[in-house]
């Protein structure tokens, strides 16, 4: 059963990829290349009415994807964990780029120091270093 999930993924992408539905997906494009210093790799238009169907976006190591709300795909709204050498800088970073502040940078008694803001789809973001280096796991 292993063995299943040993295929080829494009470069960034691993066994489980985000995918959000955002009713402004420009507008949240935006706020990710800004606050998280995403990279496009990838847009798709819709030529009919210029919107965006699908972008894969890139952070840290890691593809992200966001296509526009319609139909049965609804906005939705998602958590992601982000890790990050500098958690204050980035946090702050954020708040300057309009997130809304949900924690302020604290050292959490599971070792990790960790920051939350919102973005403006209403997805939660949690900034996050490893204070130790070691798994979570006892």
């Amino acid at each position: 059963m292993e063995r299943i999930f040993e295929t080829y993924r494009p470069n960034c992408f691993h066994t489980v990829n985000a995918y959000i539905f955002a009713d402004h997906p420009r507008e949240l494009i935006n706020f990710l290349q800004k606050a998280f210093f995403a990279i496009e790799i990838n847009r798709t238009i819709d030529p009919t009415n210029n919107e965006i169907t699908n972008c894969i976006l890139k952070i840290g190591d890691s593809a992200f994807m966001i296509g526009r709300a319609r139909g049965d795909f609804k906005n939705m709204r998602a958590a992601f964990y982000l890790f990050v050498n500098d958690v204050d800088l980035v946090y702050q970073n954020a708040l300057e780029h309009g997130a809304i502040d949900c924690l302020s940078p604290t050292n959490m008694d599971y070792d990790d120091r960790q920051a939350g803001v919102q973005d403006s789809a209403g997805n939660y973001w949690w900034i996050s270093k490893r204070l130790v280096e070691k798994d979570y796991a006892s």
